[in-house]
């Protein structure tokens, strides 16, 4: 693995550096959960435009990204922490431009989820390659802060995500959602090559195993198949087995394989640490439920209430104006137990906004105000506080010259969390195809019992001066 520099003249440690490589990294975080955001949105209008196509099939326009973004990101981080993180870096914010370009040009269903496929395989690189380069710059007092500005960003995006999504789907159609993205990618690359270098890539180190890698892709993606299109292939039925039982053997696989392996896909000793592999593990479940809701919500008001992708925008500020705050306010929270107790909080916050969308309160008629608004505080209020002490405690928990990768791991397993969670909502409408307000009711009740479940873990997790 590669050193980090700890000179003291060295550039990358100033706080000017610092904020500089904040900054960037920052950028292209917002880039990420824009394109998280305004897809979300212009999910009904392109149902709309592929009617012939199944919505438990075009779901995989969001968790084909996701599964993507997650079977890469731990060997991404390797790259990144062996070939350099600012040029790997340069190079995914560059493919990222590419395949934005791709989807914004598909001709058709199929297109759109080979290249949403394609674009997270490319954000699966900037990610690790991004945060890689905070971490480095950053004192480890700091990490926290630094996490909360991150966090910040991705709830900015999601605060405008919905206004530029609504207004591009409302001028340019949906296509315009991701032909956005290559304007902005193209911007960072520049100030991305400027950043100073914060590590020393050595190139006779050995990259990730390529057939652990081709494992835990296929897998992946197999198990979340074998949940997506259950109902339609049955779920007794030889296709629908032989993807659940076949992926999964895949991954354990490339598991058993990345423990003997000296190039693993997947680093796996990292999970020796107990702070470490707690915060995978809530990292995982909590994904599961916040993917669910995040698509379940553009879906709810545009096929129950019958907004327009104007309105539904604007509904959906609200929560994603709380995660920003919450996340930049628990960002300054520097103590493990502190941080332990503000994120039982988001979470219970959490549970509450999707136990309250489970009732006759979110019905056929409209209550923006009196229902969505304040549900939707408690929910997006509840995110930012998770995301944050989350990423927070997986970024302490790791030495300095595998930050890359132990980033990388932890969104691989909120991302492979999220794959899930949409999974199962699309399961869902296809068992109860005729009762839509019910389908909706019983996604947001399984999601308040996840996110019960993770402030039990947070509750019960014992908590030492230097452990979550």
């Amino acid at each position: 693995m590669t050193a980090v520099s700890t000179r003291p003249d060295d550039p990358a440690g100033t706080a000017s550096a610092a904020r500089r490589t904040l900054a960037v990294a920052s950028g292209a975080g917002f880039l990420a959960f824009l394109d998280l955001s305004v897809v979300n949105i212009a999910f009904p209008t392109i149902a709309d435009t592929y009617p012939g196509t199944a919505t438990s099939t075009l779901t995989w326009i969001v968790s084909g990204y996701a599964i993507a973004f997650a079977a890469l990101l731990t060997p991404a981080g390797r790259f990144a922490d062996v070939l350099g993180r600012r040029r790997l870096f340069a190079l995914a914010l560059t493919g990222f431009a590419v395949t934005s370009l791709l989807c914004g040009l598909a001709p058709s269903a199929t297109w759109l989820i080979a290249a949403r496929i394609l674009q997270g395989m490319t954000a699966a690189f900037m990610v690790p390659a991004a945060m890689g380069l905070v971490l480095a710059a950053t004192p480890r007092e700091r990490i926290g802060a630094a996490m909360g500005v991150w966090t910040a960003a991705g709830g900015f995006a999601a605060v405008i995500g919905p206004a530029i999504g609504g207004a591009l789907v409302e001028t340019l159609g949906w296509r315009g959602v991701f032909l956005v993205n290559v304007p902005v990618a193209l911007a960072l690359i520049v100030p991305g090559l400027r950043l100073p270098a914060t590590d020393d890539p050595q190139r006779d180190t050995a990259l990730p195993d390529p057939l652990g890698m081709l494992a835990v892709a296929l897998g992946l993606g197999s198990m979340v198949a074998a949940v997506t299109e259950g109902q339609n292939w049955g779920w007794t039925a030889p296709g629908t087995l032989a993807a659940l039982l076949g992926g999964t053997a895949l991954v354990l696989f490339a598991l058993v394989r990345s423990r003997r392996h000296p190039a693993p896909a997947l680093a796996v000793t990292l999970w020796r640490n107990r702070q470490f592999a707690l915060a995978n593990a809530g990292s995982f479940l909590f994904a599961a439920t916040m993917f669910a809701w995040l698509l379940a919500g553009p879906l709810f008001l545009d096929r129950i209430w019958g907004y327009s992708v104007l309105e539904s925008a604007a509904a959906l500020t609200a929560g994603a104006v709380a995660a920003m705050v919450t996340s930049m306010i628990i960002g300054r929270i520097t103590t493990p137990m502190g941080q332990r107790w503000a994120g039982v909080v988001g979470a219970l916050m959490y549970t509450a906004g999707l136990a309250w969308m489970s009732t006759d309160a979110f019905g056929t008629d409209p209550a923006l105000w009196s229902a969505w608004i304040p549900a939707g505080l408690l929910g997006g209020g509840g995110i930012g506080v998770v995301v944050t002490v989350y990423g927070t405690v997986a970024a302490r928990s790791v030495p300095p010259q595998q930050f890359a990768t132990g980033i990388g791991m932890n969104v691989t397993a909120r991302q492979v969390g999220g794959a899930f969670g949409i999974a199962v909502l699309a399961a869902v409408f296809t068992v109860v195809p005729d009762e839509p307000v019910r389908a909706f009711h019983l996604v947001f009740a399984v999601g308040a019992a996840i996110g019960l479940a993770v402030a039990a873990l947070l509750a019960l997790s014992h908590t030492t001066d230097d452990q979550l």
